[in-house]
This record gives structure tokens, sequence and C-alpha cells, in this order.
């Protein structure tokens, strides 16, 4: 059996006020000219559009009106998709096509395995693999709780981000980040794509869980490398932990049932007034403190979802 080449694999990038990265990223793919590479801008105001159009005509351009969030705007990206090999790849991520063929290859000849990623690095070329397990129930109650500062080698914690874990070889792996991620597309047609309603958060840790449901595998290739400056998106967000403590809500419900949603609000709430009381000792200490009200109106909404 002959391994895929690059004329079968389609790339969905989406972006979002992004615009230095996104032109890197796509400097490095674009001298495979066989790619199919598909933007789907998120109504950037720093122009990220506009330089896709001029400077990359061979891409596939997609202009949404207002920012959808990831979630949404992939699955957009994957329906106009039309190759059987389908990568996700954020815009803040630098792949070379010699890493993708990597990929590529290693799918094309294991049949049992559903996706496979590349070893991420930081900025400064250190290794950073953003490997986790999937959440569990008890994983809101150690992480951004008080637990989280008084038990920080927590069993659960250890597990949930894979702590101590070798990845300097080869290896299956739960949850690679979707940051740079190659699967058959008849796995993502299977899996009916990302969960849209995980629209910022926990998308790509439901589709590794879901994927591995399927029976399939998820391989990570270490002497494959990709640049990934984590978060340039995420972290413009104003409301930023409100999207997290959401998505992460709907996760635990889907994956935990009725349950899990009291459970999460409880364990939210505790934080919540961890962080009240640190503030109040701030500000009698004379330390500035981040102020109340915008937590409290915040955790009103939270607890009406």
């Amino acid at each position: 059996m002959s391994s895929p080449s690059l004329e079968e694999v389609s790339v969905v990038i989406v972006s979002w006020n992004v615009r230095d990265q996104l032109q890197k990223a796509l400097e490095l793919l674009t001298p495979s000219p066989e790619l199919e590479v598909i933007v789907v801008d998120n109504a950037s105001g720093d122009g990220s559009a506009q330089m896709v159009a001029e400077q990359f005509p061979g891409v596939q351009l997609v202009c949404n009106e207002s920012n959808t969030l990831y979630a949404p705007a992939v699955n957009q990206g994957a329906g106009l998709c039309q190759r059987p090999w389908l990568l996700l790849l954020n815009p803040d991520c630098e792949l070379t096509s010699e890493t993708l063929k990597g990929l590529v290859e290693y799918l094309g000849d294991h049949v049992d395995y559903g996706a496979v990623a590349p070893l991420l690095t930081d900025g400064e070329g250190q290794p950073d693999p953003g490997i986790m397990e999937a959440p569990g129930f008890l994983t809101p109650l150690f992480f951004g709780t008080p637990l989280e500062r008084w038990m920080p080698n927590s069993r659960e914690l250890r597990r949930w981000f894979c702590r101590g874990r070798d990845f300097s070889m080869d290896q299956d792996v739960p949850q690679p980040p979707a940051a740079c991620l190659l699967l058959r597309r008849s796995t993502w047609d299977q899996l009916g794509g990302m969960d849209g309603e995980l629209a910022l958060f926990f998308n790509d840790a439901d589709l590794c869980l879901r994927l591995i449901h399927l029976g399939q595998r998820i391989r990570l290739l270490t002497g494959l490398t990709a640049l990934h400056r984590t978060g340039s998106s995420t972290r413009q967000l104003p409301d930023f932990a409100a999207h997290w403590h959401r998505d992460r809500l709907r996760y635990q419900r889907k994956h935990f049932g009725f349950w899990a949603g009291p459970f999460v609000k409880l364990c939210t709430t505790w934080t919540l007034f961890d962080l009240l009381l640190r503030g109040m000792w701030s500000r009698l200490r004379g330390r500035p403190a981040e102020p109340a009200m915008p937590l409290l109106r915040a955790f009103g909404r939270f607890v009406q979802q």
C-alpha cells in the first residue's frame, strides 16, 4: 500500500487577530502547492483576512461577520474540505511540509490509528507536548479550587496533566492538543466533527475521547516537531474565564451526566469565595485586588446555565 501524499491533505486554520502568526504558518505551508488550505477568519480586526487574500491567493479564505469561536469555525472549515486527510492547525503553530509529510505517511501506514500529532515545542525550542488525559468527574474539585494550591501534586492532577510520563519516545496518547492534529477525514465525519457547544475550550478533549471510544488510537511522533506559541488568540478575549467555566460545565455534563452540573457549580462557588476572601485580605494590606462586582456578576450568569 502506497502512503498518501500531500495532495490528499486539507488543512483548516481558524484565525482571530493573529495576523503575524498566521502569515508565518502559511509561509511554511504554501511551498507545498498541492495542499488544500482553508483559513476561517473570525472577524479579525488586524488585517488578517486582507493579508491572506493578498499574499496567499491559493488559500481558500472564509470571512465570518462575527467571532463564532473555535469549534464552530473548525467545523465550518472542515465542511469545505475535499481531501481524505484533515489537518487541524492553529495559526500560532509553525509546521513545515516535511513534518506534515511524516504525519501523513505514519497515519497512512497504520490503519488502526485515527489521528496523529507531532511533538509541540515552545518559543525556546523546548518540548511542550501539552498531552493530557480526559478530565474526570473529580477534576473540577482539584483544579481551580483551593485544593489545587493546597495539593498541587494530587493524584488527580498528576493523572490529568500526565505528570511523570516520558514523552521522549513515540507512543499512544489520550489527548494531544488540536493545535496540530492530523485525522482521517472518515473518522472526522463519523464523529460529526467537533462539538460546537464546546465552542472554545475542552473541544479537543471531547474529540479525542470520542475518537478513542470508536476503538481508534492516537499517536504522538516525537521525531516530528512543530513550534506552538500557545494561546495567541484566546489570551485576547476579555471574558476568557467565563468561556472556560462555561465550556467545562458543558463538558462535564456531557460525559458525566446530570449530577456533574451541580458538582461543577459547587466547586466554582468554592473558587469564587476563595478569590473574594483573598481579595479582601489584599485590600486590608493595602495591595491591589481584582474588583469583586464583575466576579459576582459573571458568577451569577454562570450558575444560571
